[in-house]
């Protein structure tokens, strides 16, 4: 059967777990009945290849109204794309033309910041996580954390930004007021740096071995650039100890950046310059968490809110 065929191929081949298998496995046969029942026979490969754009847009039309939401209509498409395109690759079916046809637009999902609070006690205190008996260097690792979650959510850096600072980079006390940062796509782009950020960076510069400033800002244990890896199991170290929600990530000091600046009277443009984003729609997803937060302040406060 070439549904069977199909997912053999992707478990051998493509070492898909069981859960992708299972999920193929309903999607495609849910295709395959539509046509049934549409074309009134099971199709074999000449119908299949004679498919259309409005074929598939049928099936995922009435997966639409059956409830199916647009998750799960876009994880079918790919099902179905899959294994046609199986056929036509490895079991010599003419491939149908279905150029042109686009899934069910997902929406962007709205970047979940931290409470101020909690963004600031997580920048100056992460470092503590490390200062048990057992603990790999502590004073080196406490000091390191510290200056690298302070700069990700004083400066508002992605992790990769941040991790590939050199030490000529490091922003310190009576610098110059911003730093200079090479984000996506090779652009370049100017922050400010606030005073805590540079108190930061200094004490971690007093625990760093002396290095050339051609070298990595940011060591890990055994003297390389710090891996990612490592800062987010420090982060994960600390939000368990200091009970914060499981959406505490470095990339959360980030959105909380742009949040807390929106939410304190930022613009827009500003704050889009200010992240490296290339498209202002891109910044403005944080209008939808301060929006957000400001529902939920009303249905709090208000007293006919309820």
């Amino acid at each position: 059967m070439m549904l069977e065929r199909y997912l053999s191929w992707l478990a051998d081949e493509r070492r898909a777990s069981p859960h992708t298998l299972e999920a193929y496995r309903r999607d495609v046969s849910q295709f395959l009945g539509f046509l049934t029942r549409y074309q009134g026979q099971e199709p074999d490969m000449a119908a299949l290849s004679a498919l259309k754009p409005a074929d598939v847009r049928g099936f995922l039309a009435e997966r639409a109204k059956e409830g199916a939401g647009a998750a799960t209509r876009a994880r079918q498409l790919a099902a179905v794309r899959g294994f046609l395109k199986f056929l036509a690759r490895r079991e010599g079916m003419p491939a149908p033309t279905l150029s042109g046809l686009r899934g069910p637009r997902l929406p962007r999902p709205v970047p979940r910041a931290l409470e101020a609070q909690d963004a600031r006690a997580l920048a100056a205190e992460v470092g503590l996580v490390h200062a048990t008996p057992n603990a790999e260097l502590p004073d080196f690792q406490a000091a390191r954390d510290v200056a690298l979650f302070t700069l990700l959510y004083g400066c508002g850096l992605r992790i990769s930004e941040a991790l590939g600072l050199d030490v000529r980079d490091a922003p310190l006390p009576g610098a110059e007021g911003t730093l200079r940062i090479l984000g996506k796509g090779g652009k370049t782009r100017i922050v400010p740096v606030l005073p805590a950020v540079r108190a930061a960076m200094a004490e971690w510069l007093k625990h760093r071995p002396a290095a050339e400033p051609d070298e990595p800002l940011f060591l890990g244990a055994r003297g390389k650039r710090l891996d990612p890896a490592i800062a987010q199991k420090s982060m994960r170290n600390y939000r368990r100890l200091a009970g914060l929600p499981e959406h505490a990530t470095p990339h959360a000091l980030r959105h909380s950046f742009a949040t807390h600046l929106l939410g304190g009277g930022g613009d827009l443009r500003s704050i889009q310059e200010l992240l490296g984003h290339a498209s202002l729609s891109t910044t403005q997803r944080y209008t939808a968490v301060d929006a957000a937060r400001l529902l939920e302040t009303w249905r709090n406060a208000h007293p006919r809110a309820d």
